[in-house]
C-alpha cells in the first residue's frame, strides 16, 4: 500500500495519476467499510481510494469510540492490502493533511481532525510508502519496498 498525504490542493491527484496513469479510482463513501472496496479491483491495476475527508465525516457522529474505529480501519486495511497483494494490484490512499491549521472550536471539527489523524497514522504504519506532498513536489517519508 502507498499513502499519498497532503494538504488541499497540494498536488496529490497530480502525482498519483503521474505514477499511476491506469489507475482505477474509487471515492469512499460515507459509511463505506474499507474492505467492502476490495470487488473493484482488477488484476495488476493500481486501485486509488479517494474522497477520505467526506466518508471521516461520518464517523465524527457514531457512537463508535475512536479506539473501535481504529480497529475497524486497521483491520480493514489490512485486508484491502492482502486483496490487492492477491491481485497483484497496488493500492493507494490519498488522505488529507488537516493537522496543519487553526484548532477549530467546534466540537465535532476538532473529532474529525483526531479522527483523520488517526487513519493517516494507522495507515502509514501500514504503508510500505508514504509521500508527502506540498506545492506538487512529492517526498518520500518511509520507503520499505
Amino acid at each position: 500500500m502507498q499513502l499519498l498525504i497532503g494538504g488541499a490542493s497540494a498536488g496529490k491527484r497530480d502525482a498519483v495519476k503521474q505514477r499511476f496513469p491506469g489507475a482505477v479510482w474509487w471515492r469512499l463513501a460515507p459509511g463505506q467499510r474499507l474492505q467492502e472496496v476490495s470487488h473493484v479491483m482488477h488484476p495488476g491495476t493500481p486501485l486509488v481510494l479517494h474522497g477520505l475527508f467526506e466518508w471521516l465525516s461520518a464517523a465524527i457522529h457514531s457512537d463508535f469510540s475512536s479506539d473501535e474505529w481504529r480497529a475497524h480501519w486497521r483491520e480493514d486495511l489490512q485486508r484491502l492490502d492482502e486483496a490487492a497483494a492477491g491481485q497483484h494490484a497496488t493500492l493507494v490512499v490519498i488522505a488529507n493533511e488537516l493537522g496543519r491549521g487553526l484548532v477549530p472550536m467546534a466540537r465535532d471539527q476538532r473529532r474529525l481532525r483526531d479522527l483523520s489523524g488517526w487513519f493517516t497514522q494507522d495507515a502509514a504504519a501500514q504503508a510500505s510508502q508514504v509521500w508527502y506532498v506540498r506545492h506538487g513536489l512529492v517526498q518520500a517519508l518511509k520507503s520499505t519496498a
